[in-house]
């Protein structure tokens, strides 16, 4: 008999189509409930989807839960699943006030609120940067005082580096408190900035048991080239998971698994090394405005062309996307090799030479 699926907010952003054509790849009946009017979604996407419920705001709980309870008042719902952080608590509550099996409130907590994760893995042994959330201006002001600079200061639900700030100076830190409105009623997740290495470890867990895991590199680290327009930063995941090296990290996720509650589920976290096999780069734009051509990727094509997995190149014209919108937001090129080192070589060469121009 198939799961029946309800995915909160399918069409946006428009990623999300992907997960619910995964789920009816394999057999699932997905029911869509989304801010939407039906008419709107295209095609293919009506599609995929047993039915659709629109409801006026995905992150308000009583909406959810009523088209939730319409939906299970015609078949047995096995699963509701939210991919955007913006909308996992709601879905987590909605689960927990009907019955659908999932991630519980507690662990959808932990995940999205930095500071208190950071607790909760400190208090189990897991060494994770300090840290502090807090509305009060004085609280961080000493906490600043006894770290010391640089820090990072971020929302305390951020989604990866969005709304993230380095503050390198008292005179910045008071700027940035300022700019999150700490003070004023809001508070903000303060942490240590961590030097080294950087990237993250991915796992997919059926009842707390990693089946399936893989490990990324960051070049260069996160905050840097979310904050950088010039870089064109490289994703690399190894294809060496057995390697020596990896056993402490892999040990590390599956503690993390078991402190946050995490049971079935895929899973995101990012790991620093202190200072010392597919990738990704994102060719990003030299400038704001819109794409006038590119340069250089003849050149990649004759030399890697066995080696492209996909890329994507709007066309001239296009406008530009800020570097705060993401990796993959302008243009891209994704390559595999057998080696790492060589992969890496390859990801270098494509960042020297294929160029993004914009006017």
């Amino acid at each position: 008999m198939p799961a029946d699926v309800i995915f909160l907010e399918p069409s946006f952003p428009r990623n999300q189509r992907e997960f619910v054509r995964a789920l009816q790849a394999v057999g699932a009946r997905v029911t869509g409930i989304g801010e939407r009017p039906k008419e709107w979604l295209d095609p293919e996407l009506r599609h995929w989807l047993t039915h659709y419920e629109q409801v006026g705001n995905v992150t308000d709980e009583a909406q959810v839960e009523r088209a939730v309870r319409f939906v299970q008042s015609k078949v047995r719902v096995d699963r509701l699943e939210a991919v955007v952080e913006a909308h996992v608590m709601c879905a987590a509550r909605v689960r927990e006030m009907c019955g659908i099996p999932g991630t519980s409130v507690r662990t959808t907590f932990l995940c999205r609120d930095k500071p208190a994760m950071k607790d909760a893995l400190r208090q189990a042994g897991i060494p994770c940067a300090q840290s502090i959330g807090s509305g009060s201006p004085d609280e961080i002001r000493g906490f600043a005082a006894r770290v010391g600079f640089p820090l990072v200061i971020k929302p305390r639900d951020a989604a990866g580096a969005s709304g993230t700030a380095r503050v390198d100076n008292p005179p910045e830190l008071e700027q940035a408190m300022a700019s999150f409105g700490v003070g004023r009623g809001r508070s903000a997740a303060v942490e240590e900035f961590i030097e080294g290495h950087e990237g993250f470890y991915d796992t997919v867990a059926i009842g707390g048991r990693v089946v399936h895991e893989f490990i990324t590199h960051y070049y260069p680290t996160v905050l840097e080239a979310m904050r950088t327009r010039w870089i064109s930063p490289q994703f690399v995941t190894t294809n060496r998971l057995g390697a020596e090296g990896y056993t402490e990290l892999k040990q590390m996720g599956r503690k993390v698994l078991a402190v946050l509650g995490i049971e079935t589920s895929a899973t995101h976290m990012e790991w620093f090394a202190g200072r010392f096999a597919a990738g990704l780069i994102a060719l990003r734009p030299d400038r704001d405005g819109v794409i006038a051509g590119y340069e250089g990727v003849d050149d990649v094509h004759r030399r890697f062309g066995d080696f492209i997995i996909d890329q994507h190149l709007p066309p001239p014209g296009t406008p530009t996307q800020p570097v705060e919108a993401g990796y993959m937001a302008n243009a891209w090129m994704r390559l595999k090799h057998p080696d790492y080192d060589e992969l890496r070589g390859m990801l270098d060469f494509v960042g020297r030479t294929a160029k993004v121009r914009a006017r």
